[in-house]
């Protein structure tokens, strides 16, 4: 082999090499894109119907319970998760052990949307639990003397597998001045 035709030699493997390492590279599949997160609700409206609706089948499923039959506490617990769930879950296991019976139904009366998003809905709500009694097996009712008739409630909902897309996620007293 001359030496004139070293460099032509290494100049083609060198090729070879690029033209190769090129080939692999076009054959490397693209990233697959990141999925775009899409709203959940066209409009803020539109959210807090879905939010109301939840509330509303939620209450429906609680004021159907019955204490004696935990079977009767699923319904209520597909409209929960975080800690609206787990409160739920444990007064519902105490009325259970303690075997009180509720009497009457709660209904909300005031619905007040608050903010929207694509990863909550926050409202606050007026509950009417005036006719609403918790008695044990001995009849004595176990509700405090001077309970106020209609309780406030800021609830959060979350994104959620029901038939109205959210989930209540948390549901206490609102720490602001709302009252009912």
């Amino acid at each position: 082999m001359t030496l004139a035709s070293r460099p032509v030699r290494a100049l083609g493997v060198l090729s070879a090499g690029l033209l190769a390492l090129g080939m692999l590279a076009a054959c490397t599949p693209e990233p697959a894109p990141k999925p775009t997160k899409t709203a959940l609700f066209s409009s803020d409206a539109e959210a807090f119907k879905a939010a109301e609706e939840t509330y509303r089948a939620y209450s429906t499923a609680a004021n159907a319970t019955d204490y004696s039959d935990p079977n009767t506490f699923e319904p209520v617990y597909r409209w929960l998760s975080g800690t609206a769930l787990s409160s739920e879950k444990k007064a519902l296991s105490v009325y259970h052990a303690e075997q009180i019976k509720r009497v009457g139904a709660a209904s909300f009366d005031t619905f007040s949307p608050l903010s929207a998003s694509n990863d909550e809905v926050v409202v606050q709500l007026c509950i009417d639990v005036s006719s609403v009694d918790l008695v044990r097996s001995d009849g004595e009712s176990v509700v405090p003397d001077g309970r106020i008739p209609r309780v406030g409630r800021l609830v959060t909902f979350t994104p959620g597998s029901t038939p109205t897309g959210l989930r209540i996620e948390s549901n206490h007293k609102p720490k602001d001045d709302f009252s009912c």
